[in-house]
């Protein structure tokens, strides 16, 4: 009797997209890759979908009813923008050079050109528009806190879907030297929540048992990576040997960590397949998070990935659409006022 109630539980589907700069190229061609085959938007497959820096701006994008492909074509033809490259070998070498300069004592990339970008992708749309649960992690360093932006999908997130998706996707990709921290309306200044949730899957299956309630035998996640660099360190090694090795080891200390928890809270691998983590290895300082010039490449290696995967991945998550989401709070209702009272009045 057991096993038929398990059976009969609706699934759940999650996707959670990681942190990486440009690199989100790769999970943004994956998931263009696998579009063609549904007959819509691939964010309307999934009941919530997470994600951190460039992984929570395809997240929120994706949420907003945009297709993977349209997310891919703002890599493709707006990432050199973003990242002030695409003015020729010579002209960016020389502009390079001053990035690395200025990097020394403030952020290497001015955040105007990110902003413009969001603003044409997303125009004024705020989280209550999105049409998919969200979880996108940023982080305050004053106040040494976390700082996770969420759908009004619990009577207690009564505050963040009033805020502008541009703001929340300035937040997250908001990375420590690369760009500015992000002030918000109310002069918090927040980072990107790669600094302690790149891999945000831990938190996506913890939302989902705990505020949303959902069966732990229920879920199925779709985890992307942005590329796995592969790297040794040597057993005596100190600051000036280990570099910038050192962020890349707690970042895959995170990573790795986040992985086994998900994995213990949904039985993965144990009791049933539950997580499928789509990644691929690539040699240490390979792919650098703002060179533009390796676009092509990754989006050949996810549309690679893609066509692998798909036979797998396509009765898990792409048989039928998610079920309606339905926040509690929707935007233009009246103050403490949940949309299912406003429903059955």
């Amino acid at each position: 009797m057991a096993g038929k109630e398990e059976s009969e539980q609706p699934k759940r589907r999650i996707l959670c997209i990681d942190g990486g700069g440009i690199l989100g190229t790769f999970p943004a061609a994956f998931l263009a890759g696998l579009e063609p085959d549904v007959d819509r938007p691939i964010g309307s497959y999934f009941d919530l979908i997470a994600g951190t820096s460039t992984g929570g701006i395809i997240a929120i994008g994706l949420a907003m009813g945009l297709r993977a492909s349209e997310l891919l074509d703002l890599y493709e033809k707006r990432g050199p923008e973003i990242f002030g490259q695409g003015r020729g070998p010579v002209a960016d070498f020389i502009f390079d050079k001053l990035r690395f300069a200025r990097r020394l004592v403030v952020n290497k990339h001015d955040s105007g050109p990110l902003r413009s970008v969001l603003e044409d992708t997303l125009g004024g749309k705020r989280v209550g528009d999105a049409a998919t649960r969200l979880l996108i992690p940023a982080w305050n360093p004053v106040a040494r806190s976390v700082y996770i932006y969420k759908t009004a999908h619990h009577a207690r997130l009564r505050n963040d879907y009033k805020c502008l998706a541009v703001d929340v996707a300035m937040a997250t990709a908001a990375a420590p030297t690369y760009f500015r921290q992000h002030v918000t309306q109310h002069a918090v200044g927040l980072t990107d929540g790669g600094t302690w949730a790149n891999n945000q899957v831990a938190l996506a299956v913890v939302e989902a048992i705990t505020l949303l309630g959902w069966p732990r035998d229920s879920l199925q996640v779709l985890s992307l990576g942005c590329l796995d660099e592969t790297y040794t360190i040597r057993k005596w090694a100190g600051i000036g040997t280990l570099g910038s090795k050192v962020i890349k080891l707690f970042m895959d200390g995170q990573s790795h960590g986040a992985m086994g928890i998900a994995k213990l809270l949904t039985g993965h691998e144990h009791e049933r397949t539950a997580i499928h983590r789509i990644n691929h290895p690539v040699p240490y300082n390979a792919y650098k998070m703002d060179d533009t010039r390796v676009i092509q490449d990754l989006k050949g290696l996810g549309h690679s990935f893609a066509r692998d995967r798909q036979p797998v991945l396509d009765p898990v998550f792409f048989s039928h659409p998610a079920d309606a989401f339905m926040p509690v709070y929707a935007l233009n209702e009246e103050p403490g006022v949940t949309s299912r009272e406003r429903l059955s009045a």
